[in-house]
């Protein structure tokens, strides 16, 4: 196995914890670009790799994932929900926080290769709610125009907005960041065929779909 950190000291704990349960780690990398390397070089089964690696754990394990028989496991301090969605979109079979007890981590990751997930339970009803967010649908009929659909997740951001909540309050609020906010704003926005949230709060009060 690969093993990414950008710590010295947590890759001797964590190599400690794996070798005596069939682990053989093949390489170690600090960095994301020394990560991708000693995956192309040494063809692991099994990457382990820090989110917060330098050079973006994602985009590694991005190019890691991608190699023919190598499973991507996240390893990270990280419990922000887009670090989740990124590393999972990015190829990785399982993403683990390092407050899980090293002791256990050689059954989790034994289980990955036998193609099982691993997530946290913390984590697991926020990736069923990002999932109903993404697929659940808000039908609107305005005045003189077709049927607009919002995803569950950009009707939540406009009508945390009709209670006045800043961006960072609605990212707080939705466990995403604030340039994820604005990304789902500016989604209903082009929907709805307005230039501002202002027109936007209007339009869909006038609409009776805010009250």
């Amino acid at each position: 196995m690969l093993l990414a950190d950008p710590d010295p000291q947590a890759r001797v704990a964590i190599r400690r914890a794996l070798e005596p349960h069939d682990f053989c780690v093949c390489a170690e990398a600090g960095d994301a670009a020394a990560a991708v390397g000693a995956a192309a070089t040494a063809a692991p089964e099994l990457a382990l790799v820090d989110v917060r690696v330098p050079g973006s754990g994602i985009r590694a394990a991005a190019r890691i994932s991608a190699m023919p028989g190598v499973v991507v496991v996240m390893l990270t301090s990280s419990a922000a929900d887009d670090d989740l969605f990124d590393a999972l979109r990015a190829g990785a079979s399982g993403y683990l926080l390092k407050e899980t007890a090293l002791s256990r981590l050689p059954a989790v990751l034994h289980a990955v290769l036998n193609r099982e997930a691993a997530l946290p339970r913390s984590l697991v009803s926020r990736l069923v709610a990002e999932f109903q967010a993404q697929t659940g649908r808000h039908r609107l009929a305005l005045d003189g125009r077709g049927p607009v659909k919002l995803t569950r997740r950009e009707w939540q951001v406009l009508e945390l907005l009709a209670h006045e909540c800043t961006t960072a309050q609605i990212a707080k609020h939705l466990f995403i960041s604030k340039v994820t906010v604005r990304g789902h704003l500016a989604a209903a926005l082009k929907k709805l065929g307005v230039p501002d949230r202002q027109a936007a709060l209007q339009l869909l009060s006038k609409a009776g779909a805010m009250r």
